[in-house]
């Protein structure tokens, strides 16, 4: 499972609004990386953000 995978699974598993840095943390990733995971699966429509700088797996 690559980071990517791990990011949406993560999303999907805890079903709330979080912030990147809050998703880094519990995966022991780099916050940068995880923001830039998470722009990424926005653009494909598997992340949603209702609330600036907060995001939700759909």
């Amino acid at each position: 499972m690559d980071e990517k995978e791990k990011v949406l699974a993560f999303m999907k598993e805890i079903d709330k609004l979080v912030r990147p840095g809050e998703v880094a943390e519990k995966l022991g990733l780099d916050k940068k990386l995880v923001s830039k995971i998470i722009s990424e699966l926005k653009k494909e429509g598997k992340v949603v953000s209702p609330k600036r700088c907060f995001y939700k797996a759909v």
